[in-house]
């Protein structure tokens, strides 16, 4: 079911009290410590003023997205005796007691935090030395000194977290923390280990359920790119197999550290004669994960990440430390008619010591025992339990059919890599989609990846007929009646919610149900982030994107939909901090560097680190196409107008990425418009306008082309035409429908119009909406210096939202 948002309970003061779960899904049961519970459980008690709502909510979702265990008390509690005894057990109960400091708790001489504060000072009177239990946590300048807290507090080390954002080191200090207590050695009250100053933390994939759109997989590198103009050149991506729409070499987070029940299964080499048969050895490998991915002890790295290890030259230990696994299976499949042969070997990745090599031969129909044996020895090798429910499924066999199935992994091998949105290998998968289900009738998964393509049909507005969405909805119903409980039909469904009717809540609740099946897996993690992000549960989405980043720190995907969410609520220092660590996943490390630099414009408003990018970049290839696109780029952010039309003569078009030549223009023309060129801007539109209008006569319903073309009718000088295309394109996709569509698209390409066709109050109106709700282009330095509001400047209320400090404060 879908979970509460966080509520406030009615009283002065607050707690949050946060139970993670397994995996990180909090819409399961939640268990509450009563006054009888006799023994504490690891985890934090959040106490604070209810003017610090937002900033305890901060710290506690980024306490349980990495692996904490946290009690969240969602529930509206009303006060009284039952209510007051209920918090007392859960302050005797929990591990480590987190009161927030600030100037807010100075004010109030009264509250019921201030009882929890007693209550938890008088704890650890009762505690042995040194354990580890008050950890004060100042959010502002506070100082000690005169800081009105228990005198018990002032006796451990406070930590300093500044505008409340935890950084890694505070999460990393608190889960050392949460270890089990050690006999103190020296004299003295319970005195919790120092925890450091934390300042801000600044110095193709495989399936994934959803496929994730330009705002997902290519998005996050471009989300900071030609902001926004290029939105056009990634489809909505939500990812698309068990679900998801990334400061050293790739160093695996703490969660993620390697464990005794961790593994890495690496692409298998296709031994058969007939070349054209890799699908086969991808789909065995793709299965095997599937399989590995049931067994809830393990943490098993996804497909989208060892697949960028197929052919690698890196040693088995080196490939191990990157992706923080204890284990790496290897192995290959040798097809012969109706014969297959599987081999594999189990190696620990920390001594290259083999544990165990197997093969099979087996007749073609058997390939499902030979999964289901792989996973079984791999399970035991590592001591990992296997429940009869997780048993079930390892065994099950799909069909029976050797030709279905065949048709069946090319149709998977096809969407696995075909680009998002593309009409021609999409129809390619349908046809090997609809090859299996003719072949099988009864072939549940076949079923539901028809249903699939016919949804991505839709949502990538390709054939919006309602002939296509009805194909898709039998074939979906069709799924489920012939195996409601099976984790793939349970993804296919949630992925066509998505895909077919935008139904966020019908996706959220099948990817929930998923998390419990699989509460290891980082795509169901990755997809759920994703989901909620349409349905504006920002806070949920982000502990979700950052539990997937966490479980395969590797996955270049992860990292970027984590940078496309935390960029989207202006959380500047995670952002800094996770585009560093993308970089180090990148071999194309010059335009994310230039994203970097660009990343700290926008949370400071300073050019230093774009100055000191462009000094870096050699001077002998200052006319290279990667030159001319960051230098594009970066002259756009500072409003260096001239420098951009300049470069863009020289390089009118992105050569490299084969983005969409419209987008582009739009962007350009916008740029000279803004120079005050208004003649070179109409120049530099050319054709395109007349193309989408085009466009717009087939497609009546594409959202994207028709705010782009409002704009260009904008700057045209087309006014009445220019608010239309534009008011039709909210009233399609309003943010209620789809919060991220919804204003990225919508209320983006709105603003834009009601600034170049005059009329500044309406276009004012939406600024304001926009500034407050998470979005592409959150940040007011690039709104403000950049093109697209040019015609705002100088008006005081425009001056005055780019100036408020709190329309560049974090959104969640």
């Amino acid at each position: 079911m879908e979970s509460k948002r966080f509520t406030e309970p009615s009283r002065p003061a607050g707690h949050i009290l946060l139970v993670s779960l397994p995996g990180g899904c909090h819409s399961c049961d939640r268990r509450f410590p009563t006054v009888s519970d006799t023994n504490t459980t690891a985890a934090v008690f959040v106490s604070y003023a209810r003017e610090d709502t937002d900033t305890a909510r901060r710290i506690a979702e980024a306490l349980r997205s990495f692996g904490i265990e946290v009690w969240f008390d969602q529930d509206e509690l009303r006060g009284g005796d039952a209510w007051d005894q209920k918090i007392r057990g859960q302050i005797r109960a929990c591990t480590l007691f987190l009161p927030i400091i600030s100037a807010r708790t100075q004010e109030r001489a009264e509250g019921y935090f201030r009882r929890e504060w007693k209550l938890a000072a008088g704890r650890t009177h009762d505690m042995a030395e040194g354990r580890s239990f008050l950890v004060p946590v100042v959010i502002d300048a506070t100082p000690e000194a005169s800081a009105l807290v228990p005198e018990e507090f002032m006796r451990v080390q406070w930590t300093r977290l500044a505008g409340g954002l935890p950084t890694p080191e505070f999460v990393a200090q608190t889960k050392r923390m949460l270890q089990p207590p050690r006999k103190a050695t020296g004299a003295g009250a319970a005195v919790s280990p120092p925890v450091p100053a934390a300042g801000p933390a600044l110095a193709k994939s495989g399936r994934t359920p959803l496929i994730a759109v330009a705002f997902v997989a290519v998005a996050a590198a471009l989300f900071f790119a030609l902001r926004p103009a290029t939105w056009e050149k990634a489809p909505a991506v939500v990812a698309r197999r068990p679900l998801a729409e990334n400061n050293t070499a790739p160093a695996p987070s703490a969660a993620a550290a390697s464990s005794a029940k961790s593994i890495a299964v690496l692409p298998f080499a296709n031994m058969s004669e007939e070349k054209d048969s890799a699908f086969f050895a991808d789909g065995m490998h793709e299965d095997i994960l599937t399989n590995l991915a049931l067994i809830n002890e393990l943490r098993v790295v996804s497909r989208t990440t060892v697949v960028q290890y197929r052919d690698s030259k890196k040693t088995l230990r080196q490939i191990g430390d990157e992706l923080g696994v204890a284990y790496i299976l290897e192995g290959s499949v040798r097809r012969v008619g109706n014969k297959v042969r599987v081999t594999g070997q189990l190696i620990n990745a920390r001594t290259d010591e083999h544990v165990w090599a197997k093969s099979y031969d087996r007749d073609l129909t058997d390939v499902f025992a030979i999964q289901a044996s792989l996973s079984q020895e791999i399970a035991g090798a590592l001591q990992a339990a296997i429940t009869p429910q997780a048993q079930k499924f390892i065994e099950r066999r799909p069909t029976e059919n050797p030709v279905a199935y065949d048709a069946f992994l090319r149709g998977r091998n096809t969407s696995n890599t075909m680009i998002t949105g593309a009409p021609v290998p999409l129809k390619q998968a349908e046809e090997f989609f609809q090859s299996a289900v003719d072949q099988d009738t009864k072939f549940a998964a076949a079923w539901g990846e028809l249903a699939v393509v016919h949804a991505q049909h839709v949502f990538w507005e390709i054939d919006k007929t309602p002939a296509r969405l009805a194909r898709g909805d039998a074939a979906i119903a069709h799924a489920v009646e012939l195996a409601p409980d099976s984790p793939d039909v349970i993804s296919q469904v949630g992925t066509y919610a998505y895909y077919a009717h935008r139904d966020y809540a019908k996706a959220t609740e099948q990817y929930e149900k998923l998390a419990r099946l699989k509460p290891n897996d980082p795509t169901v993690f990755n997809s759920l982030g994703l989901i909620q992000r349409r349905q504006g549960r920002w806070a949920e989405s982000l502990s979700n994107t950052r539990r997937a980043a966490e479980l395969d720190p590797g996955n270049i995907s992860y990292s970027r939909n984590l940078i496309a969410t935390l960029g989207s609520g202006r959380r500047w220092p995670e952002l800094l901090a996770e585009q560093r660590r993308l970089i180090t996943l990148l071999e194309d490390k010059v335009r994310a560097e230039a994203t970097l630099a660009r990343m700290a414009f926008y949370a400071r408003g300073s050019t230093r680190e774009m100055d000191g990018f462009l000094a870096s970049l050699p001077p002998v290839e200052a006319s290279s196409p990667i030159q001319i696109i960051v230098r594009k780029g970066i002259a756009q952010e500072r409003g260096d107008f001239a420098e951009f039309i300049r470069l863009d003569r020289l390089q009118p078009y992105n050569t490299i990425d084969g983005a969409g030549r419209y987008a582009e223009a739009l962007n350009a023309a916008t740029v000279y418009a803004a120079s005050g060129d208004l003649a070179g801007a109409r120049r530099r539109l050319g054709d395109f306008p007349a193309e989408l209008r085009a466009r717009i006569s087939t497609e009546p319903t594409n959202v994207r082309i028709r705010g782009e073309l409002g704009t260009m009718e904008a700057l045209l000088g087309n006014k009445t035409e220019a608010v239309r295309l534009a008011r039709e394109g909210v009233e399609m996709l309003p943010e209620s429908r789809d919060a991220l569509d919804g204003v990225n698209f919508s209320l983006w390409s709105l603003l834009r119009v009601y600034a170049w066709t005059g009329d500044k109050d309406r276009a004012i109106a939406t600024l304001e909406h926009i500034l407050h709700v998470p979005n592409i282009a959150a940040d007011v330095h690039s709104l403000h210096s950049g093109p697209w509001l040019a015609p705002l400047r100088g008006d005081p209320r425009f001056e005055a939202l780019m100036s408020d400090p709190k329309n560049n404060a974090p959104l969640f």
